[in-house]
């Protein structure tokens, strides 16, 4: 027989030692290995054990292959931290294929639960793949709580085992945060797959944490605290939309001086972080990052791409559950939420970058949204997004957006048509940002692997413009073309006219015909000082183009759209020829006559557009105070006429100028004549 040795367990106030005693001593009715056990089990489940206690007590249990070596780690409750050579020692006894099978996957669950309290981890992460490998076992993958590594093992056991309920709750959540990579269906509403079997201790550890006075992570709160309650979907709306506070693994400041990791939580300056960049370890709630700036930079700074991935995660899982799957209305408190889409907002604009967790929870909350319901909040995560593929768009964006703004107030319309617009200025941006000259594949995001062409990125640009232009024509028609709305449409294609210039796109679309009449007889001068604007960088982006004709093809529609507004601006403002034939926009006489205005092909002109009437009126005061009848027409006559267009210029219409300057050719006046019937407009051909 080999000589096995049998160990009694001790138990002192400070420490726990083993006696050696003959092989084959049987444990089963020895009341002394019971007493030892007792006293110890006592002292685990209370007080906790030491680091040195944990790595003997785990090497004892894990070297048995009888039931006491489950009792023994079932007690096995860390005082303060887990010393990371006890994990090693624990995994090489899987090596040795003796242990039961109910004994690696009690090891397995006790491994996950202290996970947080290992005091160091970099001679595990070597042996990942190993315990990756290990836990894929049919017999394993059945009782292991979360197993958060790749999909393709899941499906390949989901092909083999069928549709078990602990692989169908796996591959759920790897279909809310990767829907791509888990093709098949999934049911919406599924029976619990996993028992809570750490419950035992997660209690024993929260107890021995309001127990202990050793100093234990702060975020363990969460991690390890087991409600009173059963879970329920029904229960109160963002309960947990606290972000939690930034903390390192490391437990105790006796171990700083011997370890080479330095704690996030001590990170304070901007210095410090470049100091110590390869010294930082990624804490144990990614969602603490959130709430310092200079734990975003470690963030952005090293690029992780497994931190990324535990961040989406977490935070798409907060989102579904907080947004998505709770029933409550909207009759709650909403502060918590709205400082957390706040704090969310910031993040992204301070990386410069949406995350995936937050554009895939828009894509289904569009869906179920009021419109009413955070809305600064949810436009502002949307305006965040990345480019979202020309096939896509319509389905995930377009659909949605258009079910809220035909049936919302006008102020939730000038909302979506702003959010758009910093919509597409982060789009615009993102491509002069990571476009080169002999580069035309562009990543939309560091942080996702997604890359898109420059064809691609033109394609859902063109179909975002086009978009944006038929809601605001209807919109204009339904609100009766309101001021507020206008000038949000007019900011949109502000920025549309210059894409080419300013950002570096090759492309030139028009703004429709419901949006730029509208803006051509606006009744206030703000909008049409902007049209002048925004057609004044039309011509000098269609010059530029067709200068470059080799680098870049504009269609003949375009030139001709650009011409023919052109023509109706200046018939219209300069020449006193609106609605005549062949300037732009035509009318029936008879109907024109109908209207009962006299001489109607002047009253939008520079003097009695309704625009520019108060600045008319004010300006005839002034070279006229004596006169007790206004005559508007008199202003057209001689230098007068100069002198108008320059005050016009002084009123801070600097729109209206540059328009002018560059779509008129006009001759010199001689002996005070005006020669407004030569002035012709010259728009690019």
């Amino acid at each position: 027989m080999n000589p096995v040795l049998c160990l009694s367990l001790c138990l002192t106030p400070n420490n726990v030692f083993c006696i050696v005693v003959e092989a084959g001593t049987p444990w089963k009715g020895n009341d002394t290995v019971e007493r030892h056990l007792a006293a110890v089990e006592r002292v685990g489940l209370s007080r906790g054990l030491s680091p040195q206690a944990v790595s003997i007590l785990l090497e004892f249990s894990l070297s048995l292959r009888s039931a006491i070596g489950i009792r023994v780690l079932k007690f096995l409750v860390p005082a303060s931290t887990v010393p990371e050579e006890a994990i090693i020692r624990g995994v090489s006894w899987l090596c040795v294929d003796k242990m039961p099978v109910n004994m690696q996957v009690l090891f397995v669950r006790w491994v996950l639960t202290v996970f947080d309290l290992i005091d160091s981890k970099d001679q595990l992460r070597a042996i990942y793949g190993f315990i990756f490998n290990f836990v894929t076992e049919e017999n394993l993958v059945r009782r292991v709580l979360v197993l958060l590594f790749i999909t393709y093992p899941l499906l390949e056991l989901q092909t083999r085992m069928g549709c078990q309920p602990f692989l169908m709750h796996l591959l759920s959540v790897y279909k809310v945060y990767c829907p791509e990579l888990v093709t098949i269906s999934v049911p919406a509403k599924m029976k619990s797959g996993f028992k809570n079997h750490n419950s035992t201790w997660k209690a024993a550890l929260a107890a021995v944490q309001k127990s202990s006075t050793t100093e234990l992570l702060s975020d363990l709160q969460l991690s390890v605290g087991v409600s009173q309650q059963p879970a329920t979907r029904k229960r109160k709306l963002h309960r947990h939309l606290t972000i939690p506070a930034v903390s390192s693994s490391i437990q105790s400041q006796s171990r700083l001086s011997g370890s080479k990791v330095f704690p996030l939580e001590q990170l304070r300056t901007f210095s410090q972080l470049l100091e110590n960049l390869h010294r930082i370890e990624l804490p144990a709630q990614m969602g603490s990052l959130l709430g310092s700036t200079v734990a975003l930079h470690f963030l952005d700074c090293v690029r992780d791409s497994s931190a990324f991935l535990r961040l989406n995660f977490w935070l798409g899982h907060l989102l579904h559950e907080e947004f998505i799957f709770c029933k409550d209305g909207g009759t709650q408190d909403l502060t918590e939420a709205t400082g957390f889409l706040n704090t969310l907002i910031s993040t992204q604009c301070f990386l410069q970058e949406g995350f995936a967790a937050t554009e895939l929870f828009l894509y289904k909350f569009l869906n179920i949204w009021d419109g009413s319901l955070l809305r600064p909040e949810i436009l502002g995560l949307l305006s965040n997004i990345p480019v979202v593929p020309c096939s896509r768009i319509k389905t995930l964006l377009f659909e949605p957006l258009m079910q809220l703004f035909f049936t919302s107030s006008l102020f939730f319309k000038c909302s979506v048509i702003e959010c758009l617009t910093n919509m597409l200025l982060k789009w615009l941006t993102w491509h002069s940002v990571y476009a080169f000259e002999d580069e035309l594949d562009i990543s939309v995001t560091s942080q996702t692997p997604m890359n898109m062409t420059l064809s691609g990125l033109m394609d859902s640009v063109v179909e975002l413009v086009h978009f944006v232009g038929r809601i605001s024509t209807i919109g204009l028609q339904l609100e009766g073309y309101h001021s507020l709305l206008l000038s949000f449409t007019l900011d949109f294609y502000m920025m549309v006219s210059d894409m080419y210039l300013k950002y570096d796109l090759p492309l030139v679309l028009m703004p429709p015909a419901g949006v730029f009449y509208p803006a051509l007889f606006a009744t206030d001068p703000v909008n049409l000082d902007k049209l002048c604007h925004i057609m004044y960088r039309y011509r000098t982006n269609l010059m530029s183009a067709k200068n470059q004709e080799q680098k870049m093809k504009i269609s003949r529609k375009t030139y001709h759209e650009f011409n023919q507004y052109v023509v109706s601006m200046v018939s219209c403002l300069w020449n006193s020829r609106a609605f005549q034939p062949g300037m732009g926009l035509e009318m029936d006489e008879g109907l024109l006559s109908r209207s009962g205005v006299p001489e109607p092909w002047t009253r939008f002109s520079l003097v009695y557009h309704p625009a520019f009437l108060g600045y008319a009126v004010d300006f005839h005061e002034n070279c006229w105070p004596e006169r007790m009848k206004m005559d508007l027409s008199s202003i057209k006559l001689g230098k007068r006429w100069d002198w108008y267009v320059e005050f016009l210029y002084c009123q801070g219409l600097q729109g209206l100028k540059e328009f002018m300057q560059s779509s008129l050719r006009r001759q010199s006046s001689v002996g005070g004549t005006r020669a407004t019937s030569d002035s012709q407009s010259q728009p690019p051909s």
